[in-house]
């Protein structure tokens, strides 16, 4: 299978036809008011309609409400919705029951039981995505974290790996886990929020060549 390259935090239409001309299969949008990278519903959906028959929309919400997050399936049409923060399995279930749009859970790796309690998740995603531990924001805060913790796991989900990627270390993450897909967010950036083309670029054919 090739390899998925999500690039996430995308806010302008520059940075989302510099991506998917560079590869990446997956452009997400997040909409979560803490965050340098936030965009309203309105915004996403603007950008969502560029990306249709080109590569996969993700959404990005952590720990919304039922509202929010029915608000948000239903502006911005995504393929994917990411769930990013404490969200139970039952819900993100559910979602996806009512919904018929993937659901995928991001988890902070600190340690072996983050993978062992990871099995609760089993049938109720379609796609762990495995990112450094939760600081003051979820994610999308440039950290990396131990790789090797996911060396020779058995995984019984489709997932993917974040937590600081960018162009110079994306190829070794690759080459260090096997993982099927990588998200950077941060790791392509000028400045918080501020997504630069060049990186975008360089990222996407680091991760392509690994």
């Amino acid at each position: 299978m090739s390899l998925l390259i999500k690039t996430c935090g995308l806010s302008t239409p520059e940075t989302v036809d510099a991506a998917i001309d560079a590869g990446a299969t997956h452009i997400g949008f997040v909409h979560f008011e803490k965050s340098p990278r936030h965009v309203t519903l309105e915004r996403a959906a603007e950008l969502r309609a560029m990306v249709r028959g080109r590569a996969q929309a993700v959404v990005l919400l952590s720990n919304a409400d039922i509202e929010t997050t029915s608000r948000a399936i239903d502006m911005v049409r995504p393929d994917v919705v990411q769930f990013h923060g404490s969200e139970t399995p039952e819900w993100i279930a559910l979602v996806r029951e009512t919904t018929g749009v993937e659901g995928w859970k991001a988890l902070g790796l600190s340690d072996a039981g983050t993978l062992e309690r990871s099995v609760k998740f089993i049938g109720k995603v379609d796609r762990l995505l495995f990112d450094a531990p939760a600081r003051e924001l979820p994610g999308g805060n440039g950290e990396t974290f131990r790789w090797d913790l996911l060396c020779g796991h058995q995984h019984q989900v489709d997932w993917g790996l974040a937590g600081g990627l960018n162009p110079g270390n994306v190829a070794d993450a690759i080459r260090a886990t096997g993982t099927p897909l990588v998200d950077a967010s941060s790791g392509l950036e000028s400045a918080p929020g501020v997504k630069d083309v060049g990186l975008i670029r360089a990222f996407c054919e680091a991760a392509l060549s690994a």
